[in-house]
């Protein structure tokens, strides 16, 4: 018959008499001592304790709370949530990851002055600016001419196609824009920052060049304007007859425009934010010029204007030499000559001879502007090209012809053609009227909400510019006379401008409108344009431009103004506003072509960071915009887009050769992930940015006698998580010698390839034969990946029967392994339970994923969630995340602020802060970590056996479930022996929970009260302090025929002495407080990750942080514990 006795360890001596309520406070008190800083422990000091690594007295002050012990060792390295969120949600504490971004680079230590908070919106901050940039000089001086030369139908599909273009270049920009927060730079910085320095100079330059030479067509039509139709007598070169008025002309803009030019560089350098503050005014301008024509063509449907023009036959007539439209006219009783007989003819006389086609036609007048209800519109659908030095005719009108090639004389007052036109002309001269959509996002640093208002604002301005485009060519093909549309100049309209004749009340509203909206756009364009050329100076990616990144003590790009006013003199002396239009529409097409090239390769890549929030952009849109944009270019002018992206391809291979050192996460460089030699070299020069990481996984699986994978789940969720894509490395280690094994490796590794093909899992296997397994997955973790295709986080399962291996070389080798990543700045995913993970068949229809985000980890946590969304299994779990604030901590702003971040990073999750104020430490606490250290010591003392220490396990097992299933029935639940992957297992055994004695009666512990119905304890159960340990007979029997026991009489002693380290309670009880959080929040979720913490870099508290880590994930299913790398994985930034 076996004996069974009971060892108890005695609480603290009390005076005679002391009952036993007095006893159990004593035993209170002593534990909240304990728990306290002035607590004696072991007589370790804290600085000694495994988990405690600093020597700084005032950081551990910092961290001395009992909540986030667990935590404390690498504070230093992986901050509170609560202390960085504020600074995560308002850009002021940016982690290292986020400040390697942008102009951290170049930042010199500087101090930057506060910004002050944004305040426009999306009408004022994107749509009004977009109005102002798209409507310009081309509306108002050259649709008109369009529309008679192509015709309404022509002239419609033309305007489709461009502002289809810009649509669809919108849509690109937009994505693009909401992906993060973009600074100032605008287009240049969108498209560097995703395609990469090369593309990135080489497109900004032509942008640059681009806004320059816009500079230059505005100030061109601004002279067009002022000598054409405001004051033609300030001309200064006059034209000796009528062939040469076109070289006196282009002569006059060349010198006027220089003018102008040195006077609006002269304003731009002295007083910049004039401009900006008459911006609206320019804007008003343009604004109420287009309700003039609008309300024109209203008042022309039955009051049509008076503005007749003379036809001589079929040809136009200017009326610039007459006043009378008639070859004769009555004076009393006589007739008389008029002043266009004296054009045609010799003579005033009747007699005198005249020319022959003047002899032979009559002269008639017709009504320049018929109004809108003329049906008009019929006789101007199709198109006129016209070659240069052709008379303008009217369809229809008769006519008395004169021979074959005769010569007609350039001195009549005929209305000729300037030049030469055909559809692919017209449309380079048109386009530069639907640019200026990027003004918007030039501004996204003055936007209250850029992420919002970028899209809506520019997609209903490009919208608004349309329809008004579409109906002007409609209207003015319907009002007014299709000779008079083809007149570019308005000289059949006595000199007026042609728009100007259909608006109410006066075409001078036309005329003045034009004229400062002209003024003010090329203002704007020399103030922007210095601007973007700094930025690109300043980024340093082509050097013999850095000195152009300097400027004024305020920071305004003088010398950058200086090069731009001298390009746009270029365009000055070109003179010819047809002749530059085509050149500036070449650079912009060359820009829009590259945003619709950016947005198609991060759509196609699908970097981890590719997160718009803005929803409705598609690859095939912005391909369809890309191939648009190189179309249109080689239609506008195929020699001009030859020599821009010539231009743009020296740029790009100055910039390679001279080597751009910048890492801005291009979605180039995350193409060359996937390429090959040249990539892989490319991927060697450094490591990647962080908006180009994704896990690039090392999966730790183990196989079984058959070499047939033990836990196929890990594959699935391998698969699952690769939505992000990257590299997959499956690894294995088989024990024994390579020439003895190397069959079974390869048999191994064809199970694994067949496995991963079944799950879908795109990437390497790779089986390693070691003399153990503990050598073999180092030199995996160390030796897997080429180059730059390398590794950077460990897929693990968590070890389940670490307590029962013999040697504890399992849980050994764990633990190495979480070491080895964290020395290796890898991060590392366990699984527990994982054998309850979701296969790929299977789906789930709603449930959440549960993020418990305690300490910074670079930005894992988050970046997961988002990864296993992507995949079908997980498609319809609700992200949510929760956060811990202490009791210091101001959890409502706190709250506030991780939802500013969350919406900054572009994820949707619901956010909870969870609140653990300070609590003493509960007997329960404390009498699971001393049964844990007792159990420790106990095995350390008694050299046992396997069979022994099982059965020494089992007993403490079954007496602690009885006793914590009686104390607290609230946290007891039906746990699932499911067997979990490890690293080293070669065999499986059911697991066993070492539970401890909860105290019934302790004041402290928050579910000591027995239940209704709970059975009393037993007698043997009732004082707190009591530890039950099995003995039987033929264990002692055995022990005393193996020699003198192990266990000496002072270990004894010291056994029963034994009081819990104060490091280890400390950590027990946020082991066990977290535990109770999680599990009472996320008892129903479908996974839980949360933070895992370090191992003890003192060894000697190896066992006890695995008991930690099985105490911190109790009663949960599915769980994942998760490590940073050491670097930021997420970023706010586009």
């Amino acid at each position: 018959m076996s004996r069974r006795f009971t060892v108890t360890s005695l609480p603290p001596t009390g005076p005679a008499g002391t009952s036993d309520s007095e006893s159990h406070r004593h035993s209170a008190a002593d534990l909240r001592r304990l728990s306290g800083e002035d607590a004696k422990g072991d007589g370790n000091p804290k600085e000694s304790s495994p988990f405690i690594n600093s020597t700084d007295t005032e950081k551990g002050k910092e961290y001395d709370g009992k909540n986030m012990a667990l935590f404390e060792e690498e504070m230093d390295t992986s901050p509170m949530v609560s202390s960085l969120l504020s600074g995560l949600a308002n850009y002021t504490n940016l982690p290292q990851g986020s400040r390697e971004h942008e102009e951290a680079e170049n930042n010199e230590g500087g101090k930057k002055k506060p910004v002050q908070a944004p305040r426009m919106g999306t009408f004022m901050g994107v749509y009004l600016p977009c109005l102002q940039n798209i409507f310009g000089v081309i509306l108002f001086l050259r649709l008109t001419w369009v529309v008679g030369i192509a015709g309404i139908m022509e002239s419609f599909c033309m305007v489709f196609i461009c502002c289809s273009c810009t649509m669809l270049t919108a849509i690109s920009m937009s994505a693009i824009a909401t992906n993060g927060v973009v600074p100032a730079g605008g287009s240049y910085y969108m498209i560097s920052r995703s395609l990469g320095p090369e593309f990135g100079g080489a497109v900004g330059l032509c942008f640059y060049l681009g806004t320059t030479f816009a500079g230059a067509m505005y100030i061109l039509g601004t002279i067009e304007i002022l000598l054409a139709y405001l004051f033609p007598a300030m001309a200064i070169f006059k034209a000796e007859d009528a062939s040469g008025e076109a070289a006196a002309m282009l002569n006059n803009m060349r010198v006027y425009g220089t003018c102008v030019l040195t006077c609006m560089a002269t304003v731009v350098f002295v007083g910049v934010k004039y401009v900006n503050k008459f911006a609206l005014v320019f804007l008003g301008c343009v604004i109420l010029s287009i309700l003039a024509i609008y309300a024109g063509v209203i008042k022309s449907a039955f009051d049509p204007p008076n503005f007749p023009i003379c036809l001589l036959g079929n040809r136009t007539l200017s009326r610039h030499g007459f006043d009378v439209c008639a070859k004769l006219a009555w004076e009393g009783n006589e007739t008389v000559t008029t002043r266009l007989w004296g054009l045609f003819c010799s003579s005033r006389f009747l007699n005198a001879t005249c020319d022959e086609y003047f002899t032979r036609n009559n002269v008639t007048e017709i009504q320049g502007i018929p109004g809108a209800a003329s049906g008009l519109i019929k006789e101007n659908l199709w198109s006129s090209y016209l070659t240069k030095g052709v008379i303008v005719e009217r369809r229809g009108m008769p006519s008395v012809g004169l021979a074959d090639g005769a010569p007609v004389d350039m001195d009549h007052p005929y209305v000729f053609s300037d030049m030469t036109s055909y559809f692919t002309l017209l449309v380079g001269i048109y386009f530069p009227s639907v640019t200026g959509i990027m003004a918007g996002s030039n501004r996204s640093g003055d936007l209250r909400d850029a992420q919002k208002s970028i899209p809506t604002g520019t997609i209903l301005a490009i919208a608004t510019t349309s329809a008004v485009y579409i109906s002007s060519v409609v209207l003015f093909g319907a009002c007014i006379e299709g000779v008079v549309l083809r007149d570019k100049f308005g000289e059949a309209v006595n000199g007026n401008l042609v728009v100007g004749t259909l608006a109410w009340p006066s075409p001078w509203v036309i005329v003045i409108g034009s004229f400062f909206s002209t003024c003010g756009a090329g203002l704007q364009s020399l103030t922007g344009a210095p601007r973007l050329l700094q930025a690109i100076s300043r980024d340093g990616i082509v050097p013999f431009l850095q000195v152009f990144g300097h400027g004024k003590a305020n920071g305004e790009p003088t010398w950058a103004l200086l090069l731009t006013a001298c390009i746009c003199e270029i365009g000055i002396l070109i003179a010819s506003l047809d002749e530059v239009a085509p050149i500036l529409s070449m650079f912009f097409l060359m820009c829009y072509m590259f945003v619709n090239l950016a947005c198609a390769v991060q759509t196609l890549l699908r970097t981890p960071n590719w997160r718009p929030r803005f929803r409705y952009y598609h690859w095939t849109l912005s391909f369809l915009g890309m191939s648009l944009c190189l179309a249109l270019m080689f239609i506008c002018s195929w020699y001009y887009a030859l020599v821009a992206m010539l231009i743009a391809g020296l740029i790009y291979k100055y910039i390679e050769y001279r080597g751009a050192e910048k890492e801005w996460g291009d979605g180039i460089r995350g193409l060359s992930l996937s390429a090959a030699r040249y990539a892989l070299l490319r991927l060697e020069e450094g490591p990647p940015h962080t908006k180009n990481w994704r896990p690039q996984l090392l999966v730790l699986v183990r196989v079984d006698q058959d070499q047939n994978v033990v836990h196929p789940q890990l594959l699935s969720l391998t698969s699952q998580l690769k939505a992000g894509k990257g590299l997959t490395i499956v690894g294995s280690v088989l024990e024994g010698t390579f020439l003895d094994n190397h069959p079974q490796a390869q048999r191994a590794e064809e199970s694994i390839r067949r496995l991963m093909e079944a799950e879908k899992v795109k990437g390497f296997c790779q089986v390693v034969i070691s003399s153990n397994l503990r050598d073999g997955v180092s030199h995996l973790i160390q030796s897997g990946g080429l180059g730059g295709l390398q590794h950077n986080t460990v897929l693990v399962g968590w070890p389940r029967n670490w307590r029962q291996k013999e040697d504890h070389q399992t849980w050994r080798n764990f633990i190495e392994l979480v070491r080895e990543t964290t020395a290796g700045h890898l991060a590392l995913l366990v699984t527990k339970n994982v054998s309850m993970f979701p296969g790929n068949p299977e789906r789930f229809s709603e449930g959440s994923i549960d993020v418990w985000w305690i300490v910074h980890d670079g930005g894992m946590l988050m970046l997961l969630p988002f990864l296993l969304r992507h995949h079908k299994v997980w498609r319809k779990c609700k992200m949510r995340i929760f956060t811990v604030a202490q009791m210091d901590d101001n959890s409502i702003q706190m709250k506030k602020d991780l939802t500013t971040f969350l919406y900054h990073l572009r994820i949707t999750a619901e956010v909870e802060v969870v609140e653990m104020h300070e609590s003493d430490i509960s007997a329960y606490t404390y009498e699971k970590t001393l049964v844990m250290e007792q159990r420790s010591q106990i095995l350390k003392q008694m050299h046992l056996t396997k069979n022994e220490r099982e059965r020494e396990i089992q007993s403490i097992t079954d007496e602690s479930r009885g006793s914590i299933r009686r104390k607290n029935p609230a946290n007891t639940r039906l746990r699932l022996n499911v067997p979990e992957e490890t690293a080293g297992d070669s065999e499986e055994k059911p697991e066993e929970e070492v539970q401890l004695i909860h105290d019934q009666s302790a004041p402290s512990c928050p579910s000591s009260s027995p239940s209704p119905g709970e059975e009393p304890a037993r007698e043997g159960e009732a004082d707190p302090e009591k530890v039950h340990l099995t003995w039987t007979k033929d264990k002692s029997v055995a022990e005393k025929n193996k020699g003198p026991s192990p266990v000496s009489s002072e270990g004894i002693k010291d056994f029963f002495n034994m009081k819990p380290n104060q490091s280890n309670v400390r950590r027990m009880h946020t082991a066990v407080r977290l535990n109770e959080v999680i599990v009472k929040k996320s008892r129903d979720a479908k996974l839980v990750l949360l933070n895992m913490p370090g191992p003890p870099r003192n060894r000697n508290g190896d066992e006890n942080y695995m008991e930690f880590l099985e105490v911190l994930t109790e009663h949960l299913d599915r769980v994942m514990l998760v490590r940073g790398g050491g670097r930021e994985v997420i970023t706010i930034y586009s």
